[in-house]
């Protein structure tokens, strides 16, 4: 009995050794981020601009690979069912958690099939609308809106989205209604909202600060509790609209099981990353705010998101459809 036992202790010794080593020299080949958005969007703006410090600090090439489609869910599924081994990664975004509620038959848990390495950072967004809509500030807006119900148009860049549920709740706490225009993508419906076709859009600060600047778009209010440094003369919604505040955020996941020396390591390449000043200027520069979270900090964020968007999306009727 002893002889058995120590042949399978020592052979149980055996199997573990390589899996420690290989631990040990993480990384030894390039590894993915994978996008579950378009190229040119927030998420991905999120990725490249992480993946190139942790390219040098790592010591292999991070690359980035964008796979849209069923609100992030193809590339967060990609991932659920990778290999443990930290060479396949997830770059994600409010999505992964609304979608847990968004979603009635989701392929993957967003909670227990992944491990959460660290938060990139938060982006609120900001109403914006086209300059022939006849109202100069969000008072205005809503004034007109309420007297022309239905009348105006706000384009959606993808049912269930966190821009789109924002939009939703803002118009059930200013009491206001305004036809939604659904697209596939924020892209599109940008390039129909520069071009009259639709009024207003939610938006990320990242993608559309540089259409306020250049005089394309008007800006109404920002979705963060308070106003914003690159925009001190744009208010909070939430001064107008009490109680209202909705932020975007995004993070970076691994498989679940992903070795804890792996998971450290990352989330401390990540820290390292968005610590340095030139990073936090790059970020900050465009509407984003750095959030770097410890492992166990992220994970807990993503339970909370979880349970508090799930009343929203049921009181919004929104489905994938």
């Amino acid at each position: 009995m002893s002889r058995h036992w120590a042949r399978s202790a020592l052979a149980l010794l055996l199997v573990s050794l390589p899996l420690a080593a290989s631990a040990d020299e993480y990384p030894s080949k390039p590894i993915k981020l994978l996008v579950g958005a378009s190229a040119g969007g927030t998420t991905d703006t999120m990725a490249r601009a992480i993946a190139q410090p942790l390219s040098v600090s790592l010591g292999k090439p991070v690359l980035v690979e964008n796979r849209p489609g069923a609100g992030g869910n193809l590339a967060a599924d990609a991932v659920a069912k990778s290999q443990p081994d930290g060479y396949t990664l997830l770059v994600s975004f409010t999505s992964h958690t609304i979608n847990a509620t968004l979603y009635p038959k989701l392929p993957f848990d967003p909670v227990a099939d992944f491990t959460a390495i660290s938060m990139i950072s938060t982006v609120p967004s900001m109403l914006v609308g086209h300059p022939k809509v006849a109202a100069q500030d969000l008072k205005a807006l809503i004034a007109l809106a309420r007297a022309q119900p239905d009348k105006l148009t706000i384009g959606i860049g993808g049912i269930g989205s966190s821009l789109h549920l924002a939009g939703d709740q803002f118009k059930m706490m200013a009491d206001v209604r305004i036809l939604n225009v659904p697209y596939k993508g924020t892209a599109p419906a940008l390039t129909d909202l520069l071009g009259g076709q639709v009024d207003l859009m939610f938006i990320s600060l990242v993608t559309g600060s540089a259409q306020v600047r250049g005089g394309k778009l008007r800006a109404f209010g920002v979705t963060s509790a308070k106003r914003q440094e690159s925009f001190p003369e744009l208010p909070a919604i939430g001064e107008v609209v009490p109680g209202f505040e909705s932020e975007a955020w995004f993070g970076v996941f691994g498989p679940a099981k992903l070795p804890d020396d792996i998971t450290n390591k990352l989330n401390a390449a990540i820290v390292a990353a968005l610590n340095d000043p030139k990073m936090r200027e790059q970020l900050q520069r465009e509407g984003a705010t750095p959030a770097a979270r410890s492992p166990s900090e992220f994970a807990a964020f993503v339970r909370n998101d979880v349970q508090r968007w799930a009343p929203i999306v049921r009181q919004s009727g929104a489905t994938p459809d």
